[in-house]
């Protein structure tokens, strides 16, 4: 059999990297160690694979995600073979962690080693106007895979003040602290805002990660939050 589907590029790689690259879309992790991935990201796997919902880890963070809408449901992938992880073809990025950390938008979050330490924190700022905005901060030593839509841009926020949406924010230096901000004036909320109604305001050393693409706010897209998946969360976290 003959087909350009088979060239080299498309095959699986193998260069015994524990997080690797499949391809720009598609992320391959080599199991020993465990790994921690958001649910519904597996494509394949290759040998002896269990995959167990991760529990909250704790009361305080269970209440974090039952009152945010940051609820991650996370993973825990465990055995001995290869797993492929993928989210909507979105282009895969990896951070190799140093003893810091990174805060991460939920839905930027695909899998990250499982010995570091995760938590959900709320933003400063950001009351019931902005949503309530939640992110999940990530620190230790290891590899955080973030999936984006479309090729993001990476801004350093130690020079001058730095304004992101808050829909396209992926990520940013945990050292960061931002602030919620609106560049709405009440004369423009009365003739139906701009559209641009709140964003991230940053400056410090660090960095963030912003993407072409601005996600749309799930209680704005389904007429309430995402209390799909809490009754879940408090019966098994």
């Amino acid at each position: 059999m003959k087909s350009d589907l088979f060239a080299q590029d498309n095959l699986e790689i193998g260069d015994g990297q524990r997080f690797a690259l499949q391809n720009s879309h598609m992320l391959r992790v080599s199991l020993g160690p465990e790994v921690l991935a958001v649910k519904g990201g597996m494509v394949a796997y290759q040998g002896q694979i269990r995959f167990d919902h991760e529990k909250s880890g704790s009361m305080a963070k269970l209440l974090k995600k039952v009152v945010t809408s940051e609820d991650i449901p996370l993973m825990r992938v465990s055995g001995q073979g290869e797993v492929f992880f993928a989210q909507e073809a979105g282009t895969v990025h990896l951070v190799n962690l140093e003893g810091d950390g990174i805060s991460v938008n939920g839905r930027n979050l695909l899998a990250f080693d499982a010995a570091m330490e995760w938590d959900i924190n709320r933003v400063k700022g950001a009351g019931i106007m902005a949503g309530g905005l939640f992110n999940t901060t990530v620190r230790g030593t290891g590899t955080v895979a973030l999936c984006t839509v479309g090729k993001p841009v990476v801004l350093d926020c130690s020079q001058q003040p730095t304004y992101v949406d808050v829909q396209a924010a992926v990520a940013w230096s945990s050292s960061l602290v931002p602030n919620v901000v609106s560049s709405m004036n009440m004369k423009s909320m009365l003739r139906g805002g701009s559209g641009e109604a709140f964003q991230y305001s940053f400056h410090g050393p660090g960095f963030v990660v912003v993407q072409p693409y601005e996600w749309v706010n799930p209680a704005t897209a389904s007429g309430g939050g995402s209390g799909g998946g809490l009754l879940g969360d408090l019966l098994k976290g």
